[in-house]
């Protein structure tokens, strides 16, 4: 919870006890407690917005005041206190325990989440552009000659002297609740935090002296996922010196704002479970984020040249430049490995390898880190019937899928390359999507925020390693079995 959050929901629920126990009989009592919660509630609203679990709270402050102002207008023998029975004061008792419960437990349930402080020695700009590859003709527009729209946000290390408002996690945000609702279906409310979440960046902050260049980073996020969807891992290799690059990859993404307010959804192209699994539907449709990514490139490579803003110009490594993406964005960043000369290391997050190219028998050689959740590798034995079921598929059709899987994941580690594996971890156990309701973790039985920290001790190191040039102080002295993790390295 936030700050005066905390504050009203201890104040209320304190009150709610003094008003149903103490029972005070003049509205002295009732009005002043009411107006110290209402007071507080003004100020809550004003500084950190309304939200539906803080509802029972909210009641508090208005039950008191209604019940000040009834007793301003009883008579003075009608307010005389009467005795209470028993029976009556433990009924009162357990229904404002009840009612207190409630009252805490629904915001501690739906809190608006936050990230954790990043541990590096910058702060946190941002940018959004809207970038048009008027090169490509888009392919999901029903129109004729759309050229290729996408919405880029970067973060960059920060002058120390930038002051300013947090960044809002989503500048519109309604449309990405909406589609995480319908994409996942589960429901809406789950998704409000997202409205009021505010991150460690500050919009338009000058760009930190300290260093000449900064390398840059490319991230591309999962299948119906969007550009800030690991915002996590991001502020952190910033806050570290890393300029990173968002790509929302729009009809993949599970939304796109543009600036003129313009929203684009996920297009499936009338494909549903496991029609959207197929490594037929998977490699070509990954030919579109490829070429999303070099066309991102090609911006940053203009921007360092000339940044009509003069933000960037100058600025760019452009001779040290990494990729990391989660699921999908993860098999992009492959493949953006095999075919741009540019990205020099990359990681892919619990991407089945997806696209066209393959992984050499004797590796990349670039670079490389696989981290996967150990639910990804189970394999076709331990896919229940039910879940088969549910992709509208069967057994036969998943095999062939694993098999698969297991033969594009064979050369990864080949030429020195690393394989992390997360125990007691899922999917979405990359993304920020577990840090919205403690149910998550509750219901998959993962531990959100401590692979999140392992998470970034890995992508730190591994790029201060193979971009900066930085001695190596997890990847080599992890190799093996750990309680959270198996790491491997192939031979060279």
């Amino acid at each position: 919870m936030r700050l005066l959050e905390i504050t009203l929901v201890l104040f209320n629920v304190l009150l709610l006890g003094w008003l149903t126990l103490g029972r005070p009989q003049t509205q002295r009592g009732w009005l002043i407690g009411g107006g110290i919660s209402a007071a507080l509630l003004l100020i809550h609203a004003y500084v950190e917005g309304l939200r539906w679990p803080m509802i029972p709270v909210y009641l508090i402050t208005l039950w008191a005041i209604v019940g000040g102002t009834r007793l301003f207008f009883r008579s003075a023998a009608k307010a005389a206190r009467k005795p209470q029975r028993r029976w009556k004061t433990l009924v009162l008792t357990g229904v404002g325990a009840v009612y207190a419960a409630i009252s805490i437990a629904l915001p501690l349930l739906f809190p608006v989440f936050s990230f954790a402080e990043p541990t590096g020695p910058y702060k946190i700009g941002t940018v959004t552009y809207h970038w048009t590859d008027s090169a490509r003709e888009e392919k999901f527009t029903e129109t004729s000659g759309d050229s290729r729209e996408l919405m880029v946000q970067i973060w960059y290390p920060a002058s120390s002297e930038a002051t300013g408002s947090p960044a809002p996690y989503l500048s519109d945000p309604t449309p990405y609740v909406e589609g995480l609702h319908e994409f996942l279906q589960l429901p809406e409310f789950l998704f409000s935090g997202l409205k009021l979440a505010n991150t460690h960046a500050i919009a338009n902050a000058g760009l930190a002296d300290t260093e000449t260049k900064y390398p840059v980073l490319l991230f591309s996020h999962g299948f119906m996922g969007y550009k800030n969807q690991n915002t996590y891992q991001v502020e952190q290799l910033v806050s570290h010196g890393y300029i990173v690059v968002g790509i929302e990859h729009a009809y993949s993404s599970v939304a796109s704002v543009f600036p003129d307010k313009s929203v684009v959804t996920f297009d499936s192209e009338g494909k549903t479970g496991y029609e959207q699994m197929k490594y037929s539907f998977m490699d070509r449709r990954n030919e579109v984020w490829v070429e999303d990514a070099k066309f991102v490139l090609d911006q940053m490579e203009a921007l360092s040249a000339d940044d009509p803003s003069g933000l960037f110009t100058g600025r760019i490594d452009l001779e040290h430049m990494g990729m990391f993406g989660h699921s999908f964005g993860g098999a992009t960043t492959v493949q953006m490995l095999i075919e741009d000369q540019r990205i020099q290391a990359g990681i892919d997050m619990d991407g089945v390898l997806y696209g066209e190219k393959r992984i050499p028998a004797d590796g990349l050689k670039k670079p490389f880190l696989l981290m996967s959740a150990d639910d990804t590798l189970k394999g076709v034995d331990q896919t229940s019937d039910a879940e088969i079921a549910a992709l509208r598929t069967d057994r036969k059709e998943i095999t062939a899928y694993y098999n698969e899987l297991f033969a594009r994941y064979e050369p990864v580690t080949a030429g020195g390359n690393y394989w992390l594996t997360f125990k007691q971890s899922k999917h979405m156990s990359f993304s920020d999507l577990y840090l919205l309701t403690p149910l998550f973790e509750w219901m998959e039985h993962v531990d959100v925020r401590g692979t999140h920290e392992l998470i970034n001790e890995y992508t730190l190191d591994f790029f201060d390693h193979y971009l900066k040039g930085q001695p190596l102080q997890y990847l080599n002295n992890n190799l093996g079995d750990h309680p959270k993790s198996t790491l491997q390295q192939g031979a060279e």
